[in-house]
C-alpha cells in the first residue's frame, strides 16, 4: 500500500475552538502581533512548537498511574534512569524539569567569561544559556546549509574543517565543550550524519575536548539517517541512536519533543567528577538528584516514551506526515528548507517575502498572516529570534507528535497557499518594546 496511515486510533478528543476574523485581529493587536501572547483556546491549529505537546500513549498514561512521587529514591527515577542507560549508555543520568534547565546547569559548570562553545547551530535557549555565562556560542554550519533550496540531505552536519580552525584560534582551552544538535532546529530540523559526527568525534578527542549532543530528537535524527546515509538501511533506529550516543560524552535533552512527554528532561554525562558539580547544582535549583524537579509520574511517561519513539511504524509516519505538509506547499511555489526534516517544514519567509528587508522581520509578518488568515500559529526562526546572528529569514511549522490528522494538515496547505497567493500585499514589523535575552518570547511589535 502507498497510503501511510497514523500508526494509532483516537481515544480521546479535545474540541477545537473556531474564531472569526475580526475576533484574530482583535487578539493580534492585543498581543502587541507576538503570536506567543495569544491564549491557546483561540488558537485552532498550533504549530508553534513540538515542545511538549504531544499525545501521549495509553502505555504512558497507564505507566503514570504508577509513579513513585518519594521525594528521595524514587523508583520512577530508577526505571527512567535504566531507560535512559539502555538507549544511550551514559553513567550519569540527572533529571530536569525540562531541556533548557539542563543547558542551564552544564553551561553554568563548564562555562567562563570568554570560553567559546562551537555548535552545528545554536538554538535559542541553548544560545541564551552559553551567552548568560559570559561565553560566547559560534555556529558552524556546514556551507549546504546556506542554500535553503539545495538538496543535500544533512544539512546539519558541523563543519569539521571551521572547527579545527576555531579550537586552533582560541585554544583548546577555553573551548570547554563541544555542541552537536541532532536534528538542527535553527537549520530546518536537519539531520546530521553518523559520519559527521564520528568526525566531530575524532576531533574533539583528538584535542581532550568533550563532546555533548543536544539530543531532544535524536529519533527523528536517527530514522533519517537510516532512510539517507548509505550503509544504514539494514540498522534500527535504536540501533543508529545507540550509535550516535557513544561518540559522545554526554547530553543534554528534552523529554518534551522525542519522548512524548508533556514535561521533562536530563542532563547526561560519563565525568564523575563534573557530575557531583552538576547534582549539587541541581538540588539548588531544581531538586533531589532523583527527582530534578519532576513527579515521579513524569519520570514514568519519559521511560516508557523513550520506548516507543524508536517504533519504525510511528517514525515512517512522523516523517511522511511532516513531507506531506512540506510536498504540498512546495510543489505550488512555497519555497521551503529542502529536504523537509522531521519535526517541522520551514517556510522561506525571506525568499517568498522579498520586499519586506531583514529587520522588518519576514517570518514574524508570515506568522502573523497565516494567524490573521486561519487561526494557525506558527513561530518566526530569524531575525527577531536571533537578532544579527540568524542566517535565514524562517517560518517555522512544528508539528507536535501524534496530535493532528491529515485533513488538519490539508487545512494548512490550504491556508499557506491562500497566502501565497497574495504575499505582494504582506507588511512587515518592528519592535516596539523588548528583552535582554530570548526577545521573541516577549518582544512587543507594530505594523508597518
Amino acid at each position: 500500500m502507498k497510503t501511510i496511515i497514523e500508526p494509532f486510533r483516537i481515544k480521546s478528543v479535545e474540541p477545537l475552538h473556531h474564531t472569526t476574523r475580526d475576533e484574530r485581529e482583535a487578539f493580534l493587536a492585543e498581543a502587541g502581533y507576538n503570536l506567543f501572547s495569544i491564549d491557546a483556546r483561540n488558537i485552532l491549529i498550533d504549530l508553534l512548537t513540538d515542545s511538549g505537546t504531544s499525545a501521549m500513549s495509553v502505555e504512558q498514561w497507564a505507566a503514570m498511574m504508577r509513579g513513585d512521587e518519594s521525594y528521595a529514591g524514587s523508583e520512577s527515577f530508577y526505571r527512567m534512569k535504566a531507560a535512559v542507560q539502555d538507549l544511550m549508555g551514559f553513567r550519569h543520568v540527572i533529571p530536569t524539569h525540562q531541556g533548557r534547565a539542563a543547558e542551564r546547569i552544564l553551561f553554568s559548570v563548564l562555562c567562563r567569561p570568554g570560553m567559546v562553545v562551537p555548535n552545528n547551530t545554536h538554538f535559542d535557549t541553548t544560545r541564551a544559556n552559553v551567552e548568560y555565562t559570559g561565553a560566547r556560542a559560534v555556529d558552524l554550519p556546514v556551507s549546504e546549509a546556506e542554500d535553503t533550496q539545495a538538496p543535500f540531505p544533512f544539512k546539519g552536519n558541523m563543519d569539521v574543517g571551521a572547527l579545527e580552525r576555531l579550537i586552533d584560534a582560541e585554544g583548546a582551552e577555553r573551548i570547554p565543550a563541544i555542541m552537536l544538535t541532532v536534528t538542527s532546529n535553527s537549520s530546518g530540523g536537519q539531520p546530521v550524519s553518523l559520519a559527521n559526527i564520528g568526525a566531530v568525534h575524532d576531533v574533539a578527542r583528538r584535542r581532550g575536548i568533550p563532546l555533548y549532543l543536544d539530543a531532544c530528537r535524536f529519533a527523528e535524527n536517527a530514522y533519517l539517517i537510516q532512510q539517507r546515509e548509505p550503509g544504514y538501511a539494514s540498522f534500527t533506529a535504536k540501533q543508529i541512536a545507540q550509535k550516535m550516543f557513544s561518540l559522545a560524552n554526554g547530553c543534554t535533552f528534552s523529554a518534551k519533543k522525542d519522548a512524548f512527554a508533556n514535561i521533562g528532561g536530563f542532563l547526561c554525562t560519563n565525568d564523575d567528577r563534573l557530575a557531583e558539580q552538576e547534582k549539587n547544582l541541581l538540588i539548588l535549583t531544581e531538586g533531589y538528584p532523583t527527582y530534578g524537579g519532576l513527579a515521579g509520574r513524569d519520570l514514568e511517561a519519559i521511560a516508557v516514551g523513550l520506548q516507543e519513539v524508536l517504533d519504525q511504524d510511528y517514525l515512517e509516519y512522523r516523517i511522511a506526515s511532516t513531507g506531506y505538509l512540506g510536498r504540498h506547499i512546495s510543489e505550488h511555489g512555497v519555497p521551503i528548507v529542502q529536504p523537509p526534516g522531521g519535526h517541522a517544514i520551514y517556510i522561506d519567509a525571506g525568499r517568498m517575502l522579498p520586499h519586506i528587508p531583514r529587520h522588518h522581520f519576514p517570518g514574524q509578518a508570515l506568522a502573523v498572516e497565516l494567524y490573521r488568515h486561519a487561526g494557525i500559529r506558527s513561530v518566526e526562526i530569524g531575525s527577531l529570534m536571533f537578532g544579527e546572528k540568524a542566517r535565514h529569514e524562517l517560518l517555522r511549522l512544528a508539528i507536535p507528535r501524534r496530535v493532528y490528522t491529515q485533513s488538519h494538515m490539508d487545512y494548512v496547505v490550504e491556508a499557506i497557499l491562500e497566502i501565497n497567493e497574495r504575499r505582494e500585499a504582506i507588511r512587515g514589523f518592528e519592535i516596539v518594546r523588548e528583552p535582554r535575552f530570548l526577545r521573541h518570547f516577549t518582544a512587543v511589535l507594530r505594523p508597518l
